[in-house]
């Protein structure tokens, strides 16, 4: 993670099983738009929350005309020689707070605009202004945690008209850091343990429709930034002539009052067609996944 990030934001690969579920401290309460349904309720009238766990970019909108003016003029009066676009608004809205909750903050998955973010508080602002940072295309990644609410309506962000989202939690790095910052298993190459494990995080970025909002796509997104383990595996299977050829996710057998999930991982050799399988059991009952059970062959039953 680069330093210019807040401390309190966990870095990729921290061992699953010990990452208790954040609690974000008390700061000055943010209104950005019309309020999204409380913590807890369901947009569906169900009784069961919406929760979301969901992988892509933080981008800003402006609301209106006169916000976007404001900004200009902000623009204006800073010193801005050698800085580029992204750095330009990051330090903006940096600077001034009151701009910061003046525009619209969305998160796009694969290039398309799927959620408008309310932050929950002053210290969710303070992420969502930190995930405005420049990076490569394409190699930048934030991973939003919170409540799916109803539709903002089209004047709360320019015209947008997209589920929203009340976050309690922003995590933000480069694709690149977080491949860095996996633990090579003994016994396997570099090059292709970097290669393995970029092509499990494509894969599940990639899988379709992807918004972090059904059960298995959290489990999925969770496992993503948190659990190094299956990175480990698809380097070694790898290694064994074996390449990844599918993931699904299914109800465990063992789900009762909570609602575990169980991520199958098939791997088919090259050369003999024949397919392994290995499982990890996720908990998705609560906002914030966690790991049920680690690692193990699959077999059906």
């Amino acid at each position: 993670m680069s330093s210019e990030h807040p401390s309190d934001i966990a870095p990729p690969f921290t061992p699953a099983q010990e990452i208790p579920p954040p609690v974000p401290p008390a700061a000055e309460p943010v209104a950005t738009a019309p309020g999204p349904v409380a913590a807890g309720a369901c947009p569906g009238g169900r009784g069961q929350a919406s929760f979301v766990y969901a992988m892509g970019t933080i981008q800003v909108r402006y609301p209106n005309l006169g916000v976007e003016r404001e900004v200009s003029q902000a623009v204006k009066a800073l010193d801005s020689a050698h800085l580029t676009d992204p750095e330009v608004l990051h330090q903006i809205l940096a600077d001034h707070r009151y701009l910061a909750r003046e525009v619209c903050w969305v998160m796009a998955v694969e290039g398309i605009e799927v959620y408008v973010l309310i932050p929950r508080d002053g210290h969710v602002l303070d992420q969502l202004v930190e995930a405005i940072r420049p990076a490569p295309p394409g190699l930048d990644c934030d991973v939003v945690i919170g409540t799916r609410g109803a539709l903002a309506p089209p004047a709360a962000c320019g015209g947008l008209v997209l589920p929203t989202v009340l976050v309690d939690q922003v995590y933000s790095f480069e694709i690149t850091e977080l491949i860095a910052a996996l633990p090579r298993p003994e016994g396997v190459e570099e090059r292709p343990f970097r290669a393995g494990a970029e092509e499990l995080y494509r894969h599940v970025l990639q899988m379709a429709d992807n918004v972090g909002s059904l059960d298995e796509h959290r489990a999925l997104n969770y496992l993503a930034v948190r659990y190094p383990r299956l990175y480990e595996l698809t380097a070694e299977m790898l290694g064994r002539e074996s390449t990844l050829s599918g993931v699904e996710v299914r109800p465990s057998r063992l789900s009762g009052s909570r609602r575990l999930l169980d991520a199958v991982l098939s791997y088919t050799h090259r050369k003999t067609d024949v397919t392994e399988r290995y499982y990890v059991r996720v908990d998705v009952t609560e906002k914030y996944p966690f790991l049920a059970s680690k690692l193990a062959p699959f077999y059906d039953r």
